[in-house]
């Protein structure tokens, strides 16, 4: 049997039994959705309100507040095409340079069409991830929303939120969050930390598929808020289809638009149904980065990861030498059947429920005599 050893939890999840869970769950679907009969929509969209039953049960997020999306670029593009004017006209958008690219990419094609400036904390020559300070130091009153990223995708730095969000309000800005890269791994809970807005995906730490992401607002901002990007399901009733009539949905059901992407709720939910069972997932993770750290210190290897637990995500990376070609060495680990990525010269490693001790020793093994 080979022996694989995975280092991806960054990228997709994975679980003992999840191929089999998934299959069922796809079979279950296939049942309901070729069965010659009219019950399609009413199974299929309670089994997608399990999805998001299961996620606000997650993240602590009160009844009607949450709904699904395709990305969290999508899940964005809802949110910042419904805030009325006043939030972002005239006003500055603050982000910081490690965020995930594709809602900067989002961000910059917006900005003049908006009327806002998007302003990109960089990060300090030398550093890894952009510090809590920098972002501090930039936020004034004349911002009207900060994204936030709760744990960074090229660092795995994770920020102070309760500082941060202390800030916003004395701001008087709004505080968006992706949680995409540490939800699942990193404990989060809206009662702590109650952001005006989180997005996220169901990939990573949780284990689920593509087109599974999330929307969650709080309650008192959903009703000021009128998507852009609307349709059919953005309704009290989708099934209305009086052409004069059209209404938001008094909840988080207004950042639906067209038919849902009910096939990937599906598809997850066994990813999180397991994810809620589990204990230990953080201490296991903490064992093995910890582990991980130690190895690249000892081989001489830079870490480009903060070292305290408070302060980092599930991931460690690793700044390779410019001598190394990356891509090159990660095909050269899958040939040994480890799995890693790249990022320019940035090695990122995610150890998960299915890697261990062993696994690190292999990847060690491996890796020291190609850098």
């Amino acid at each position: 049997m080979m022996d694989h050893a995975y280092f991806l939890y960054h990228s997709i999840g994975q679980y003992p039994g999840k191929a089999i869970q998934m299959a069922n769950a796809m079979s279950e679907f296939a049942d309901i959705w070729a069965a010659a009969d009219d019950g399609q929509w009413p199974k299929v969209l309670t089994k997608r309100e399990e999805f998001l039953s299961r996620w606000r049960t997650l993240i602590h997020a009160p009844d009607g507040s949450l709904t699904s999306a395709e990305n969290v670029t999508t899940a964005l593009f809802s949110v910042i095409g419904g805030l009325p004017p006043g939030y972002l006209r005239g006003k500055r958008l603050l982000i910081a340079a490690d965020c995930f690219p594709s809602l900067h990419f989002l961000l910059s094609g917006l900005a003049d069409r908006m009327g806002f400036v998007l302003d990109t904390v960089p990060m300090r020559d030398g550093q890894f991830w952009v510090q809590d300070d920098d972002m501090l130091d930039a936020w004034g009153p004349d911002v009207g929303l900060a994204l936030l990223t709760f744990v960074t995708s090229t660092s795995s730095h994770q920020c102070d939120l309760s500082r941060l969000l202390q800030h916003g309000k004395t701001m008087g800005s709004l505080v968006g969050l992706d949680l995409t890269q540490g939800i699942g791994i990193i404990p989060f809970s809206l009662v702590d930390h109650p952001v005006d807005f989180a997005v996220s995906s169901s990939l990573k730490w949780l284990c689920g598929t593509p087109g599974a992401g999330i929307i969650q607002m709080h309650t008192n901002l959903i009703e000021q808020v009128t998507p852009e990007l609307r349709g059919w399901f953005s309704q009290e009733n989708p099934f209305s289809w009086d052409l004069d009539a059209f209404k938001y949905a008094p909840d988080a059901r207004r950042f639906d638009n067209g038919t849902p992407s009910v096939l990937a709720c599906l598809g997850s939910v066994p990813g999180l149904k397991w994810h809620a069972t589990q204990e230990g997932l953080l201490a296991h993770n903490r064992s093995l980065t910890d582990q991980i750290i130690v190895a690249a210190d000892h081989a001489g290897l830079t870490v480009a990861t903060p070292r305290l637990h408070d302060q980092r995500g599930g991931s460690v990376m690793i700044q390779l030498p410019e001598t190394t070609d990356s891509q090159t060495l990660v095909q050269q680990l899958r040939e040994q059947s480890i799995y890693v990525d790249a990022r320019g010269q940035i090695l990122r490693l995610s150890p998960g429920a299915i890697t261990t001790e062993h696994h690190v020793d292999k990847l060690f093994d491996q890796l020291i005599p190609l850098v």
